[in-house]
């Protein structure tokens, strides 16, 4: 256990130059006390660690120094494997490379390990896009990419709710979604108003120019990809649920309910809801709009009663009068 934590130390500490002992504590989940320790027996067994002392100070390997130990094991040669998404990186136009790179990889591997790639690849698969759409790549898409991996701002136009319009964007990342591309992007300062948030996300398919600037942008270092765009999904899906229906739903269309609409909102109805004495649930769910409504709570048939708006119910009394003529009909 300590063998790979000074093996990791010393990775750490050749891929980032210098390190603070809180840093490596941090990255190590060990405590600074530690490190130090750690620190001690890795000079001790002649790898050359320099303590630059105070307050800024941190832990560095001396006069270039390079480790050869980056021998990897079978788990961790099938995560390399499997961390790729291919159709991501045949859109990205990263195919040849990710190939090469896996070429590159295998040949330095153990003989014993050689095998790996081809046991993954016929045990897993990751197949992004959605059923029932063929996958598209949009011809935009890797102008977008060189951007985002050069840091280099972006003059788009964009075909949005109220037509096309003109950015000046920082592109910060791309998100494969369901099939589709997503744009996480900053508005500069002096391109937007100074009152709205600067991070906004812009599906792929709907840019219809994009011209990459040779002037870069400063990166926030704080910026986290999967965290921002966790935060912006979330947000989306609870912003389309402006609509609220009133159901008296049985014991199976309660636990049925999860699977044909938002899980997060018929979590937060249930929680809210009252039962009566035939063990019905009577909640409030809010919902997308009434034709979204209408086409998931009609998978629920007799398990779920639209109490309000009556709109909404009307409609189920007629789809169920129109049911009953058509099996119960002559």
């Amino acid at each position: 256990m300590r063998a790979a934590r000074l093996i990791r130390m010393v990775l750490l500490l050749q891929a980032r130059r210098e390190m603070t002992a809180a840093e490596l504590a941090a990255e190590l989940e060990v405590s600074e006390r530690t490190v130090s320790r750690d620190v001690l027996a890795l000079s001790e067994a002649g790898v050359p660690v320099y303590a630059d002392r105070g307050r800024a100070g941190g832990y560095r390997l001396v006069g270039g120094y390079r480790t050869r130990l980056t021998g990897m094991g079978r788990s961790e040669a099938e995560a390399l494997f499997l961390s790729g998404v291919p159709s991501a990186l045949r859109d990205l136009g990263l195919d040849d490379a990710a190939s090469a790179a896996k070429l590159k990889v295998s040949a330095a591997l153990d003989p014993a390990l050689r095998d790996v790639h081809d046991s993954t690849a016929q045990r897993f698969h990751l197949d992004a896009p959605g059923w029932w759409q063929a996958p598209r790549t949009p011809a935009l898409l890797p102008a977008l990419a060189d951007a985002v991996w050069s840091d280099r701002q972006a003059a788009v136009r964009y075909e949005g709710k109220r037509g096309e319009v003109e950015r000046e964007l920082e592109p910060y990342g791309l998100v494969l979604k369901a099939g589709h591309w997503y744009l996480a992007a900053r508005v500069p300062a002096d391109a937007g108003r100074q009152d709205r948030d600067p991070w906004r996300v812009y599906r792929v398919d709907r840019f219809t120019e994009v011209a990459v600037r040779d002037e870069r942008f400063a990166r926030d270092a704080g910026f986290d990809l999967a965290a921002f765009w966790t935060r912006q999904a979330e947000a989306f899906a609870q912003s389309l649920l402006r609509w609220e229906v009133t159901l008296r739903l049985t014991e199976s269309g309660a636990r049925r309910l999860r699977h044909v609409t938002d899980r997060a909102a018929v979590d937060e109805a249930l929680a809210a809801g009252t039962v009566d004495d035939q063990s019905r649930t009577t909640v409030t769910l809010r919902v997308e709009n009434e034709e979204v409504a209408y086409s998931q709570l009609l998978a629920l048939g007799p398990e779920c009663e639209v109490l309000a708006p009556s709109s909404l119910r009307s409609r189920f009394v007629k789809a169920a009068r129109a049911m009953g003529a058509l099996y119960l009909g002559d």
